[in-house]
């Protein structure tokens, strides 16, 4: 009697259990479909589309996946989908209602469990942005951009007097201009061997078209500008729309080329500076006063594009300052030398950048994105200059670069690696870090 007492309990119990799970289970799904609905509605490429479009989308993505779900009663029309977009930010949410059917109806008194849920996901428009490269185009870029061709550069200049003695370098020069004395510049030229400024230069061509593609694929705005900097700043482009094409930031990359020195320590027969040819305070400074205050990206009105300074730089500073004015530098990050020659003296600083004093930390305070691509300073211990002076701050470069960038925006090359390539994941990255939804 107690066993017959206890069966009807025991068998609304089991039943309860079997259908609330069974419930559970397709609720959870249907769950994760509306999130893959949600989110369908604001992916990259959705939100270049209309919020009409996304609308659907989202409602196609979860019906499609609802009706291979068995065993529920779930109607389109059960569906509901909103997409509201404003101010650059979209918003949509998903909410169903559905309902599964029990096998113990007759024990719980129903057919049918209800089931709902929705689901909401937010994404910003791909904001317009405008780009100013910052081209490194002093003596240094000069090196050989593979190792094959560092070692042609050394094997080519064995025999050559002390100052030009076993050099990978395509800068060292000796009167160019009157056709005598030693141009290592032209000699490599003349054996083929690619410098790596060369490869800068193509990376800066090469990137226009990604921005030309991404810009259309992102429905968005992109603008660039294009400048080099040695011991002076130099326009190759002022700000401009057209990427691509006559006229455009790509045929002026085409310009972007290494700045060749009279002689050693001689910019040219009248300028004597002894080789203190790369100046990132003025480059910086100068840069800075280019780019105006950033806005959101949005259309707007009254609004202006997000900013981003792409560096690409073998991160060297070599820089002149009078006898006077020579500054006090940490060990760590350089070293300051007094020098005399050609009517004049000076003192010069071969350091790294220091990323937390000086313009980086500046720019990036104005909500200015600096995107940086190390072009990996070689160690040339064959050169005893290098020995002194850049060896011992070799593994500060690319630590101060580092912390130069924005998060996410720091990109190395080593000798023999893919510039554009590495330029154009950069890029990539850099578009991708910008929200407009701060």
């Amino acid at each position: 009697m107690m066993f017959a007492a206890s069966l009807f309990p025991l068998s609304f119990l089991t039943g309860m259990a079997i259908d609330y799970t069974m419930a559970s289970d397709r609720q959870a799904q249907l769950n994760g479909f509306a999130d893959a609905a949600a989110l369908a509605a604001v992916t990259p490429s959705m939100m270049a589309q209309s919020d009409s479009v996304a609308k659907t989308a989202a409602a196609n993505t979860f019906n499609a996946q609802a009706e291979q779900l068995t065993s529920i009663d779930y109607s389109p029309s059960n569906l509901t989908v909103s997409v509201s977009t404003k101010s650059g930010q979209r918003t949509a949410t998903v909410t169903y209602t559905a309902s599964s059917p029990t096998f113990f109806s007759s024990l719980l008194g129903t057919d049918k469990l209800n089931l709902g849920g929705s689901s909401t996901a937010t994404g910003g428009l791909p904001p317009n942005i405008d780009f100013y490269l910052l081209l490194d185009d002093s003596p240094s870029m000069a090196i050989a951009a593979t190792t094959a061709g560092i070692n042609t550069m050394v094997s080519l200049t064995k025999n050559y007097p002390s100052a030009y003695k076993s050099c990978a370098f395509g800068c060292h020069e000796q009167n160019p201009s009157t056709g005598t004395g030693y141009d290592l510049y032209q000699l490599a030229k003349n054996n083929g061997v690619t410098l790596r400024m060369d490869l800068v230069q193509q990376a800066a061509s090469d990137l226009m078209t990604t921005a030309s593609n991404t810009e259309a694929g992102n429905n968005a705005s992109y603008r660039m500008a294009i400048y080099t900097f040695d011991y002076g700043f130099n326009t190759i482009k002022t700000l401009t729309s057209k990427l691509i094409g006559t006229n455009s930031a790509q045929k002026a990359a085409k310009n972007v080329s290494l700045m060749q020195v009279y002689d050693q320590g001689e910019v040219t027969s009248s300028l004597y500076n002894n080789d203190t040819d790369t100046d990132f305070d003025n480059a910086f400074n100068k840069i800075n006063t280019a780019m105006p205050d950033p806005g959101s990206g949005t259309n707007t009105t009254g609004d202006t594009p997000q900013e981003v300074l792409f560096l690409v730089t073998d991160g060297a500073q070599d820089k002149n300052y009078s006898q006077s004015t020579c500054p006090s530098i940490s060990a760590s990050l350089g070293t300051a030398i007094s020098w005399s020659g050609g009517g004049k003296s000076g003192c010069r600083v071969q350091s790294v950048v220091n990323a937390t004093t000086d313009w980086c930390a500046k720019i990036k305070s104005r909500g200015i994105r600096i995107a940086v691509l190390y072009t990996y300073y070689n160690e040339l211990t064959t050169n005893s200059w290098y020995n002194t002076y850049w060896h011992p701050i070799q593994s500060t470069i690319g630590t101060q670069l580092q912390a130069c960038a924005s998060p996410g925006l720091y990109y190395e090359v080593q000798t023999d690696g893919d510039i554009s390539a590495a330029l154009g994941d950069l890029f990539t990255a850099a578009v991708q870090s910008a929200y407009l939804a701060k």
